[in-house]
């Protein structure tokens, strides 16, 4: 993951017309590293401990009640252990995988988000769905391992930004009900507290 292979690295996509002014002139390449249902911490380790790090680092902040996944912190961030016999077989499934199954151009991509947005709204009825996170986000008390998360994010910054990198927080925003819940006011509570410089923070609206 070298410096020259991306500029921004965010945990959770982004919309690039939500972070100009941000971001510096250009046209820049935007990478996710995000698992669904995931901690945005998994992917904060596994960058930080990368030979060269992404200009700017963006991480999510409305979710940190998860777990990081040491496993996979575990498995992507061994450096070199990685015998060099299984470098060259590794490059040749991927130069083959890319030509089999070609990932979409940025223009194919715009097509179809355009092609998407374009189609008349879905009757589709999520408040079942809704209903049942807002519960779940009114049940659950996040405080603990909100701070613990909070704490460690802390020092991966003060790491990634000592080689270089800028690092910055951002909220998704939330449904109304969603917004007031008692998850996602703790988690808010928390974080800010930590990282009360507003130029710490990319807002989204």
């Amino acid at each position: 993951m070298g410096r020259h292979d991306f500029h921004f690295l965010a945990f959770r996509h982004l919309r690039r017309d939500r972070i100009r002014g941000v971001l510096p002139s250009g046209a820049p390449k935007l990478r996710n590293l995000a698992l669904a249902g995931g901690s945005p911490l998994t992917g904060l380790e596994i960058v930080a401990t990368q030979p060269q790090l992404p200009s700017f680092i963006l991480i999510e902040a409305n979710v940190l009640a998860r777990r990081t996944d040491a496993a996979l912190v575990e498995r992507y961030s061994r450096g070199d252990a990685e015998p060099l016999f299984f470098r060259p077989v590794r490059a040749a499934v991927a130069a083959y995988e890319q030509r089999i199954h070609a990932p979409l151009t940025h223009e194919q991509v715009w097509l179809e988000l355009r092609r998407l947005v374009g189609q008349p709204p879905s009757d589709f009825d999520n408040r079942a769905y809704a209903d049942r996170a807002l519960q779940q986000f009114n049940a659950e008390d996040p405080t603990d391992a909100v701070q613990s998360n909070a704490k460690r994010i802390g020092e991966l910054i003060r790491i990634a930004e000592q080689r270089g990198a800028r690092v910055l927080l951002f909220e998704l925003p939330y449904s109304e009900p969603i917004e007031g819940s008692r998850y996602a006011a703790i988690t808010r509570e928390i974080i800010h507290a930590a990282f009360p410089d507003s130029h710490r923070w990319l807002s989204i609206k």
